[in-house]
């Protein structure tokens, strides 16, 4: 009897530990880098204090792992332009962010991008790249690869001509780092969005849009974020391939 009650105790045990192993998630493989535009036309449009208190919920969420969102392995947050045209940004990392209250991630995030500074370019190139060399000097490569960015989406190249050209966009850094990468553009116009979809030559890399007024939607009170995020920003969007 004793024989039979100390095999059935282990067998429980057993039985226990097998099921606590089961429950355990696999370690994030996702890669996501956050861009903020602080240039004169979105800085100074009506948008951009709702894309802060937007992030600062999108990334508590995310690092959270709410209602199964994603979860970053890591998290990189850097401004989309400068002062001048390719000029490099700092990186912050996902320990900026982490164990921090919704209220504390936006207070990092308006230390890091306040209004008083303002770039004079979007330079949507140059932080690609610049994500391309982080993902290549992390050993990130072939891992998941997602890219927000706060921003009308208007870029600025020098000459009259060529300003605001979406089409000298260049996605080409990003080809090669995974299979699946996707770019976000979040608080845009249906025009511009339009332009990004259908003008940026692009094979593997997939890009999602959202119009700046569905953007403001997301604090509704009878709104769940969560829910709501997964049906309007972090849609798994189809590869269209453009030439």
């Amino acid at each position: 009897m004793k024989k039979t009650m100390l095999c059935l105790s282990l067998l429980g045990l057993l039985l226990v530990s097998t099921a606590s192993i089961a429950e355990e998630k696999d370690p994030p493989r996702l890669s996501m880098f956050i861009g903020v535009d602080v240039s004169g036309s979105f800085l100074k449009s009506p948008y951009f204090d709702d894309s802060l208190n937007f992030l600062s919920q999108y990334i508590h969420d995310h690092l959270e792992g709410k209602d199964d969102l994603d979860q970053p392995r890591v998290l990189f947050i850097g401004s989309l332009g400068g002062m001048k045209r390719n000029e490099p940004k700092t990186f912050y990392p996902i320990q900026a962010f982490e164990h921090k209250s919704v209220a504390e991630i936006k207070a990092k995030l308006q230390e890091i991008f306040p209004k008083t500074h303002e770039d004079a370019y979007t330079d949507f190139n140059s932080f690609f790249e610049q994500v391309e060399n982080t993902v290549k000097n992390k050993g990130l490569i072939l891992r998941p690869l997602s890219i927000v960015l706060l921003s009308d989406g208007i870029p600025d190249f020098p000459g009259k001509e060529n300003k605001h050209d979406v089409s000298r966009i260049n996605l080409k850094p990003l080809e090669l780092l995974s299979r699946n990468i996707t770019v976000r553009l979040l608080y845009t116009n249906a025009t511009i969005a339009h332009d990004w979809q259908s003008k940026i030559k692009r094979q593997r890399v997939k890009v999602w849009t959202q119009d700046a007024v569905v953007m403001t939607m997301w604090k509704e009170p009878k709104i769940q974020f969560t829910n709501w995020l997964k049906d309007n920003v972090d849609f798994p969007v189809r590869m269209r391939r453009v030439d």
